[in-house]
């Protein structure tokens, strides 16, 4: 987020935050939280020092959904007891098969603003990597496979991953400014267009409180290599959807640079026998850069699957 936090406010590790600084994101009372916290147990799960407790992302996408089902028309006890006694994860995990007609509808009638609502509340109940594998990744695969189908889908696949863009955007920014670290470095191969995946990642690594750049599509060779001397990121990931947008040369001059460079997406399958094995999922790809970020390492080793 861009703008200064009060000393104790900023999330640390992943997001810790101090109960002022939640009970000014929800829009009320420290006394109300402190009440939803003795009467109920929606309290927080983090302790900071062994004396006081922090909120955690996952504590404050709960009380936010506990809010909503407060808003609409549930008692307080009642919607505590839905988020947090464990019947929250479950109606969750019910809902998403819902969520994800809801999105294909609204993509459908090109309804922006059901949409971008839509995104919203699902990023700030299940968070990026959630929203990406269980909702999103299978529209767009069914999306996919309409298309095979002689299905010309393209208003609709558009509608939805543009609003996409934006909601992860919106989603990335409620978070106040990332702890302190060296940055990652998110760029695409020269040529490559479809990012979503990169912008899921930004997402999930904002909630961490990992700092992140991810430069966009159609970047040039020269601005990524420029961008990756000046941040000196830890990694830099590059990434491709299709062996036909994959820039081996530029991989190899930013490591020449000293950039430690890990190669992201399927598009570096072909290369495998050149020893660029990793991960395949977005948790994998995630566990990578902390690792990177916990512990200098060489080597070049990442893919990252554009539907996972």
């Amino acid at each position: 987020m861009s703008m200064e936090a009060e000393a104790g406010d900023a999330p640390r590790h992943g997001g810790s935050w101090a109960p002022g600084k939640v009970a000014e994101m929800l829009g009320v009372s420290p006394v109300t939280l402190r009440t939803w916290n003795a009467r109920y147990g929606a309290g927080p799960t983090l302790r900071a020092d062994g004396r006081h407790r922090r909120y955690s992302d996952a504590d404050v996408r709960r009380l936010r959904h506990m809010q909503r089902l407060i808003e609409r028309g549930m008692r307080a006890r009642e919607a505590a007891a839905a988020v947090f006694s464990g019947a929250g994860e479950t109606t969750r995990r019910e809902a998403v098969p819902g969520l994800v007609a809801e999105l294909t509808r609204a993509a459908g009638a090109l309804h922006f603003g059901s949409l971008a609502a839509l995104l919203d509340e699902a990023l700030l109940d299940m968070g990026a990597a959630a929203t990406w594998t269980e909702v999103l990744a299978p529209i767009l695969r069914e999306f996919g496979r309409r298309w095979q189908c002689g299905d010309v889908c393209f208003a609709s696949e558009w509608a939805l991953t543009s609003e996409t863009s934006l909601a992860l955007e919106r989603h990335s920014v409620r978070f106040a400014d990332p702890a302190p670290g060296r940055v990652v470095l998110l760029a695409c191969c020269p040529g490559e267009r479809h990012t979503l995946p990169m912008e899921v990642l930004r997402a999930a690594l904002a909630e961490r409180g990992v700092p992140a750049v991810f430069l966009g599509p159609m970047a040039s060779p020269e601005t990524i290599a420029a961008m990756a001397s000046t941040l000196d990121p830890r990694p830099a990931l590059l990434w491709s959807t299709s062996p036909a947008t994959v820039d081996d040369p530029l991989r190899q001059r930013l490591a020449h640079q000293g950039v430690t460079v890990e190669p992201a997406g399927s598009g570096w399958g072909h290369l495998a026998d050149r020893g660029l094995t990793g991960v395949d999922t977005l948790t994998g790809a995630l566990d990578l850069v902390a690792a990177h970020q916990e512990t200098p390492r060489t080597g070049n080793r990442c893919t990252i699957a554009p539907n996972t």
